[in-house]
């Protein structure tokens, strides 16, 4: 359930009422909205006596959460959350669709820091590459791990990105949030319940990406896990689903995008990449996606693709994602971004 107070609810009549939530076993989310404050209780609420909190000073009304998701539902929060990331505190669900590139791996330093410049002069806010890499193979490329997250933090350095890397194990995570300004949580973890939860008690903004066959339900209860823990600052991102399709390594379903944001606050971003699986397919799912309401693009880019270790076939070159940003920076402007 939702407690809404008054527009001139006091910080003391808050946190009197949050006081009243713990008096119930309830565990309460605080969300200061622009014309006034509303507290989510999450827990069992059976033992509840909402007359108590109905007569609390400057409570205007309770009101039942219905989605089974309760943090991340437009019920509890209609404003669009804002999430800063990177030195330059780009805004990702702001008034700006911010586009994150790189390669699939952080492969070797010099190859890094090239596609950090190139892509600092693209207009990019921040720098994608795994330094653990989940490969369906035990044979294929891993990754640097630790190398990679110091060279991907040098890079960071050189150009002011945000650095956007993942973190596929509870042993790892802390080591991840160190190195990186987001945390990726990918499309296999997407379930990994232990590792949500411990995504839930670091203090860096975290992308969680789309389960190849979760539902939009699903999705949003892996997101409500990482809230629940904590962290409020969660970037859900559209990477493709499976599906009898053989033509595309997964189905991009761009009509999440605008489901997503009429069921959460909680911004939208989309993996074009994943979502297709081929290079030439990826600027049209780029424009389509900004054309859909999405807050952010999760594109990977390779300056040689076809000797990339990992994910070739669905990187774009970085001439190719210049024009990509030109013909989105029109886009934007049509649906009233930019």
């Amino acid at each position: 359930m939702i407690i809404v107070m008054e527009p001139d609810a006091l910080d003391s009549q808050i946190s009197h009422v949050v006081g009243l939530v713990h008096d119930f076993g309830l565990k309460e989310h605080v969300i200061r909205g622009t014309d006034r404050t509303v507290i989510a209780c999450i827990g069992d609420k059976r033992s509840v006596d909402k007359g108590a909190l109905e007569n609390a000073p400057m409570v205007e009304k309770i009101v039942p959460i219905l989605a089974p998701y309760k943090v991340a539902s437009r019920e509890l929060k209609k404003e669009k959350t804002k999430i800063a990331i990177g030195p330059e505190k780009f805004v990702i669900g702001g008034d700006k669709v911010g586009v994150i590139a790189g390669p699939c791996a952080v492969e070797n330093r010099d190859m890094i820091l090239e596609m950090a410049t190139i892509l600092r002069k693209s207009g990019c806010a921040g720098l994608r590459a795994g330094a653990f890499k989940p490969r369906t193979s035990p044979y294929a490329f891993q990754g640097l791990k630790e190398e990679g997250l110091k060279i991907l933090a040098e890079a960071r350095k050189e150009t002011g990105l945000a650095i956007v890397t993942e973190a596929i194990s509870v042993e790892t995570i802390e080591m991840v949030a160190e190195y990186a300004d987001v945390v990726q949580i990918g499309a296999r973890n997407m379930q990994h319940y232990p590792l949500l939860e411990a995504a839930g008690k670091i203090n860096k903004p975290v992308i969680l990406k789309r389960g190849l066959c979760a539902t939009l339900d699903e999705f949003l209860l892996a997101a409500e896990y990482i809230i629940n823990g904590g962290n409020k600052e969660v970037i859900l991102c559209e990477r493709g689903i499976r599906t009898y399709e053989g033509y595309v390594r997964n189905t991009l379903p761009l009509a999440s995008v605008a489901q997503l944001n009429s069921m959460t606050h909680l911004p939208v971003i989309v993996d074009p990449s994943h979502g297709t699986g081929h290079a030439h397919l990826v600027p049209s799912m780029c424009r389509a996606a900004v054309a859909a309401g999405c807050d952010g693009l999760l594109v990977e880019c390779h300056q040689d693709p076809e000797h990339a270790l990992s994910d070739g076939a669905q990187s774009i070159t970085p001439n190719v994602l210049d024009e990509v940003i030109v013909d989105i920076n029109k886009i934007a402007e049509i649906v009233k971004r930019s």
